[in-house]
């Protein structure tokens, strides 16, 4: 079972018109509502402080995307947490409201593809200074919108002196209370069960508020193509369960990114139905090897019309591209994996 990518990709390249998405558009949020597929992609240019934003842009095929906006439509505070830069933005809605978790830096990290394996640029700061601000650590935060152009923060949701990112919440409250997926960088050793960075899921009756404790979800799996994981796309409600597509990397965090998918129940997503052995995307194209991450598909948006179930995703950290399945062949496959 493999995601079928679409020959028009990439659907959203870089536009050399704007300065800030001249050399980067990837991981993209998706929603789908009255025929009308938005997309909130990430977006670069090619100043050497490396300042990432969000655009917009919107499509009535799922494949040919229009720009909204020659501008951002959400970017770095101008004087807080967040000024850094954000980046990699999952969409969910409750009433009329979306609200979008997003990971974000203090700093901006450079032109990280011409350093070092998870090197970035840090800031100059005292010795007294927060860890958070002195180590250039990534958090995630929170932001509501109505339209994908008007928006607040709300703050940061994940601990300060973690690199947390990858973090996803459910489309809906189960059993009353909230529900996340995030990917805590350093909770990793025998304390935590698992050797490299994993998914772990925690509950809440406020959005803002995860103090009840995560549990260990999905870890990765010795000597395979998913060695460290983490989350990708904001989980979707099937009659067989909450379908859960996430990322895998091979060589402990330094090779290939790769994508699996779930399943999880739907009462209590804590238990996992099935989960595929094999990956069911893997990098293949140009678009895919040649970029600034060479050799990732980085899923972020996801959504279903129909039986068809749309992924849209990061190349390379250069593009965005679109992989489509059946919904039923993919449940299908997932219940063979139980």
């Amino acid at each position: 079972m493999k995601l079928i990518k679409h020959t028009m990709n990439p659907v959203l390249k870089p536009n050399p018109e704007n300065q800030w998405e001249n050399i980067v558009v990837c991981n993209p949020g998706a929603w789908y509502e009255d025929g009308k597929f938005y997309m909130v992609y990430r977006a670069a240019g090619d100043d050497k402080e490396h300042y990432i934003r969000f655009g917009l842009a919107t499509s009535t095929d799922g494949v040919n995307f229009k720009r909204e906006l020659d501008e951002p439509v959400f970017g770095p505070s101008t004087n807080g947490p967040d000024m850094g830069g954000v980046e990699d933005p999952r969409i969910v809605k409750f009433g009329d409201e979306f609200f979008v978790t997003y990971a974000y830096r203090p700093s901006p990290p450079g032109q990280y593809w011409k350093f070092g394996h998870d090197e970035i640029v840090l800031p100059d700061a005292g010795e007294y200074s927060p860890a958070v601000y002195r180590k250039n650590i990534a958090n995630s935060g929170l932001a509501v919108t109505k339209d994908f152009k008007t928006w607040r923060r709300l703050g940061r949701i994940t601990q300060s002196n973690l690199d947390d990112r990858d973090v996803i919440l459910f489309p809906e409250k189960i059993n009353g209370k909230f529900v996340m997926l995030h990917r805590p960088k350093e909770w990793i050793g025998e304390k935590y069960g698992c050797k490299y960075p994993s998914i772990w899921i925690n509950f809440s009756e406020d959005m803002m508020v995860w103090n009840g404790g995560s549990q260990l979800l999905l870890s990765g799996r010795e000597n395979s193509w998913e060695e460290k994981i983490g989350g990708s796309t904001p989980p979707l409600k099937t009659k067989d369960g909450w379908l859960i597509i996430y990322h895998g990397v091979e060589k402990g965090g330094l090779g290939y990114y790769r994508v699996g998918v779930a399943l999880l129940d739907l009462e209590d997503p804590t238990k996992v139905i099935a989960r595929a052995k094999d990956w069911i995307m893997e990098p293949e194209h140009d678009y895919e090897i040649e970029g600034y991450y060479k050799g990732c598909v980085f899923p972020t948006g996801n959504v279903i019309v129909d039986d068809t179930l749309y992924v849209y995703y990061g190349g390379a950290d250069k593009y965005v591209g679109l992989a489509t399945c059946s919904v039923s062949e993919l449940l299908e496959f997932l219940k063979q994996q139980s």
